[in-house]
């Protein structure tokens, strides 16, 4: 929840638009528990007013006259380490920019898609919000250099479980959230280049993004990293990453697994999209349990029924640790759930991954 009372949530928006300004000081000013703290209209600015206002958590606008966002957020990170939401266009140029921002140290993004339509304002304030309280829920930035705090909660033992031996698998699904593009690409980029099995991801993310983000996850992994189309096959040494937007549906076809893509409309009983529960549930279906099911950092409880359905089916599941999550809520519902077998820190878990080579 977001802080209330005394302990507000203290943000500074920084934006050159002074209607964006506006829009978002307008939205965060009604919600209970938030104060703004200051305005910036760009990144220099924003720089010297986090510094001197030190402020919880910054929304960031990506292009901005004499400092951009990522420039500016490259400073803060250096100089006071703080939590920071970028604001994105909804374009392959703001997605690119996006994910430079988010290995840069921002905690998360939140599509920029406002205009005099009441739809779209609506939509924007809802993910605003949203976005918002899940960074406050996520732990504050350190300094390079400076060790990740210590996990709150007791974790499972860190033990490979001896039925993860010689155990036979012909896929793995993988689901994220908040903190998933970075540690997607920390994982994949650990998974040797000869790995046997198909790989899916479902993540959080519009429309627009996913293409760039299987773009530069091609770019910098040893495999072979696309967005998903309807009618693909699930091959091994491939990854096909569910587009946005929509729900990503796998089916056996022969021999093959096949990917259905469907509009979001045709499952509304999902409230992320994609949903990594409709991804692992169908691709446990396809593979007849025969996969590994992967959870990494992320808000809420998307991939928690897919992860107890692999389970009941006698697959694998495997989930992110405490410690290295951004937001924990989604591996924390499989492991409260007592669904996952394995729970690692994010720097071994492509490693475990590539051990899947039966």
């Amino acid at each position: 929840m977001i802080p209330d009372g005394r302990n507000k949530l203290r943000v500074l928006i920084v934006d050159d638009s002074s209607f964006m300004r506006m829009a978002i000081r307008g939205i965060l000013a009604k919600a209970p528990g938030i104060e703004v703290v200051g305005i910036a209209a760009d990144g220099l600015e924003g720089v010297d007013k986090a510094l001197a206002l030190k402020p919880d958590l910054i929304t960031m606008d990506v292009e901005m006259p004499r400092m951009d966002g990522i420039a500016a957020l490259k400073q803060i990170m250096a100089k006071q380490p703080t939590r920071v939401l970028m604001v994105s266009t909804l374009t392959s140029e703001g997605a690119r920019a996006t994910f430079e921002a988010l290995e840069a140290g921002a905690i998360d993004y939140v599509p920029k898609n406002v205009s005099d339509c009441k739809d779209a304002q609506a939509v924007f304030q809802a993910a605003l919000l949203a976005k918002v309280q899940e960074a406050a829920l996520s732990a504050p930035p350190k300094k390079a250099g400076i060790g990740a705090a210590a996990p709150r909660l007791v974790q499972p033992p860190q033990v490979r479980p001896s039925h993860f031996a010689n155990r036979r698998i012909g896929c793995v699904g993988i689901g994220a959230s908040t903190g998933g593009p970075v540690a997607l690409q920390e994982v994949l980029s650990r998974v040797p280049v000869n790995f046997p099995h198909g790989i899916v991801v479902a993540i959080h993310m519009p429309k627009a993004f996913t293409g760039p983000y299987a773009d530069r996850l091609n770019a910098k992994c040893s495999l072979s990293i696309r967005e998903a189309a309807n009618g693909d096959v699930v091959k091994g040494g491939e990854v096909l990453i569910a587009p946005g937007g929509q729900h990503t549906t796998l089916v056996r076809q022969g021999s093959n697994i096949v990917v259905r893509i469907a509009p979001s409309a045709d499952f509304p009983q999902y409230v992320y999209i994609p949903s990594v529960d409709q991804m692992l549930t169908s691709l446990c279906d396809a593979s007849n349990g025969s996969m590994l099911g992967v959870i990494l950092t992320g808000m809420g409880n998307d991939g928690f029924k897919g992860m107890k359905h692999l389970k009941e089916k006698g697959g694998l599941t495997l989930v992110q640790n405490e410690a290295t999550s951004t937001i924990y809520g989604m591996p924390r519902a499989c492991i409260e759930g007592s669904v996952a077998d394995l729970v690692l820190p994010l720097d071994q878990i492509g490693i475990e991954i590539g051990k899947m080579i039966g």
